[in-house]
């Protein structure tokens, strides 16, 4: 594991809330920063946006104590409605009319406009990779980091790969064996369960696959079978209606598991009310991912988190109590821009055109060290590896839903060890995205 670059500023300007009035930024030109998100799309309403509310989150408390050397940074938002087509307009928007020096956060269902930004030379940073553009073009840095060459092409001439890490965890710290992966009879649920059912029976999982149909799922029976075949750890490919379909089939027919794994995305303190019917599957409820967990108050980095997101709620009418390991991720995301540019000559004034600036970031991006945001990730890194690895040590954070966490309230209680030692050498898988 590398070690990641220690912080230009010092914790403590992280750690409260500032005592006395912002200082540093009057008079100083903004450094304007885009977030493409998509708001509002067939997915759902709010689906997309923790990364982008946790970015301004992060940009706010950062004014709040000088900005970045002095400049303050102006947020400018744009949602895609979900679509490619609007997707590009965003980044025009952006782009060319309000002449952002970088975009940082994007969480968009279809990037139609990666090439774009790419070929105008724009650092999006601490993106999230919904599809493959991160894995495809330069200029582009994902929250995970990537070893793709990243040349135009997808990963290793269409080729990606993925670890077992997830699999190998459960084996050999819960002892799981049979495992179920259940998805729709849909193209992209069942490519994407073909790809964990391969993890696992690497792992040496017996693995039960469980197709539902996309338009009439009987979710009844997938329990049943559940039963039958004594399935101690559960996967999925479906989403958040259907899961909450499956848990309440599996809670009639008293139908229980050891884990019921879910990813970032879910990551939330939405539980409950999600989980309403079928406290069974609340009770079994894991996540994995690549970020330190948002209830890990202990950490002073998530503490300075939580309160930035508890201001930013406030000054915006929304719930306080609302949390998301996307939210995390999308503060981590801004904090990443800022410790690149703080060592670069500000964009736009007599020491520093915008090229340069951008140059200067990307050369913090591309370094050989880690980027661990001060411990909130894993340490992403872009190689450029010119052949895909076969075997690489991967770690993972997770984290296990408890009920009677946070006063009785629920929460998500990280599971040791820390995910800094929580690492194993496991095989990359390819696959075609």
């Amino acid at each position: 594991m590398t070690a990641a670059c220690g912080t230009r500023l010092p914790s403590r300007d992280f750690t409260a809330p500032p005592t006395a009035a912002p200082t540093g930024t009057g008079g100083a030109a903004p450094i304007r920063v885009g977030v493409i998100t998509s708001a509002t799309s067939p997915v759902g309403g709010d689906t997309f946006v923790g990364p982008r509310d946790g970015a301004e989150a992060y940009f706010a408390r950062l004014d709040a104590h000088g900005g970045i050397n002095g400049h303050p940074v102006t947020v400018v938002t744009c949602d895609d409605g979900g679509s490619g087509v609007g997707d590009t307009s965003c980044a025009h928007r952006l782009v060319d009319q309000d002449k952002v020096f970088a975009l940082v956060a994007t969480t968009a269902l279809d990037y139609a406009a990666a090439p774009y930004v790419s070929a105008h030379d724009v650092p999006d940073i601490g993106g999230q990779p919904l599809g493959t553009a991160y894995d495809t073009y330069p200029h582009l840095y994902g929250i995970y980091g990537s070893d793709a060459p990243r040349d135009g092409a997808t990963g290793w001439h269409g080729t990606l790969v993925a670890g077992t890490e997830v699999y190998r965890y459960f084996k050999q710290e819960q002892h799981a064996r049979t495992a179920a992966v259940v998805y729709y009879n849909q193209a992209d649920s069942a490519r994407y369960a073909n790809q964990v059912v391969r993890g696992l029976r690497t792992e040496g999982y017996r693995v039960v696959p469980e197709e539902a149909d996309f338009a009439l799922p009987d979710f009844s029976a997938v329990a049943a079978d559940l039963r039958a075949h004594h399935v101690d750890i559960l996967f999925d490919a479906l989403d958040t209606g259907g899961n909450s379909q499956l848990c309440k089939a599996m809670q009639a027919a008293h139908v229980t598991v050891a884990a019921k794994v879910t990813n970032v995305q879910n990551w939330d303190s939405n539980v409950p009310s999600a989980y309403a019917g079928a406290p069974g599957c609340r009770r079994a409820l894991w996540v994995t991912g690549s970020s330190r967990d948002y209830d890990d108050t202990a950490n002073p980095q998530v503490a300075a988190f939580r309160s930035g997101m508890a201001a930013y709620r406030a000054a915006h009418g929304g719930s306080p109590s609302y949390l998301s390991q996307w939210q995390l991720e999308g503060w981590a995301a801004g904090m990443w821009l800022r410790d690149a540019l703080s060592g670069c000559p500000a964009p736009g004034t007599t020491t520093g055109s915008v090229g340069a600036a951008r140059a200067c970031v990307e050369r913090f991006m591309n370094r050989p060290q880690g980027y661990d945001a001060h411990g909130l990730l894993l340490p992403a890194t872009f190689h450029s590896l010119p052949a895909p690895p076969r075997t690489a040590r991967d770690c993972l954070s997770v984290a296990r839903w408890e009920p009677g966490a946070d006063g009785g309230r629920g929460g998500w209680v990280p599971q040791g060890p820390d995910m800094t030692r929580n690492c194993f050498t496991v095989p990359q898988l390819p696959y075609k995205p």
